[in-house]
């Protein structure tokens, strides 16, 4: 489950990729690493039909007979969009794309910790050692209600991402789950066009030679004193 990522490119060539026409993001950090329930960029379909790079928070509405408490932190993996929960979301209007250039899956060895951060190690991926820019297929929706108690309810704007099964890199790592990778501008094109029954052909495995284990980034700090958002298990 990834619960971890890192963005290390520049604001243009996500626009240019994605050929947003609209930037409401703010200013893109040269690298930084991307934690649940905190806002990044994604691109999107706006509701005017634009496409715009816009800054969303990690972690889409959990189903409310799991939500556990006051408030719910979000669910940042999707891996069964045919899960009832998940249909209102297909939509072109509710997909977008989540610029990423590397991310991590923790080690599977009980307390192998990385001396650096105190937390347990991670091993990080990308599509070469320079971290070129990829995406993940995302979901978006606008939501009203509580993501932490101490900050009341509100008006959220969240997105999450498709997971899929694992390839050969990721298994032994990750033997559940892994992102759905878009790589391609045709891929990109596909998902944020097309109608679920071609756009679904993507949530699949990258090819085995797709992804290579590279470095943390230099930006790895801990983990966020609070409650991590749930991935998905449906």
């Amino acid at each position: 489950m990834c619960n971890l990522y890192n963005i290390t490119t520049s604001q243009e060539a996500i626009r240019q990729w994605s050929r947003a026409l609209r930037d409401i993001s703010g200013n893109l950090e040269p690298s930084v690493d991307i934690y649940p329930n905190q806002p990044a960029p994604v691109v999107r379909n706006a509701t005017d039909g634009s496409r715009e790079l816009a800054r969303l928070r990690w972690g889409m509405p959990t189903p409310q007979e799991r939500v556990r408490g006051n408030a719910d932190p979000g669910t940042t993996n999707i891996r069964n969009p045919q899960y009832a929960h998940w249909l209102p979301y297909l939509g072109v209007e509710n997909r977008c794309l989540v610029p990423v250039t590397s991310f991590a899956e923790p080690s599977p060895k009980p307390g192998d910790k990385d001396p650096e951060t105190g937390v347990q190690k991670n091993f990080w991926f990308a599509l070469g050692e320079d971290r070129p820019l990829f995406f993940f297929a995302g979901m978006w929706t606008p939501w009203y209600g509580v993501r932490k108690v101490k900050e009341g309810p509100g008006d959220h704007e969240l997105y999450g991402f498709l997971t899929t099964r694992p390839n050969a890199l990721i298994a032994p790592i990750h033997e559940k789950a892994m992102p759905v990778i878009l790589a391609t501008e045709a891929e990109t094109e596909l998902w944020l066009t097309a109608p679920w029954s071609e756009a679904k052909t993507l949530q699949r495995p990258a090819p085995d030679d797709a992804l290579v284990i590279v470095d943390k980034p230099a930006t790895q700090i801990k983990f966020p004193a609070e409650p991590p958002a749930q991935g998905s298990l449906f």
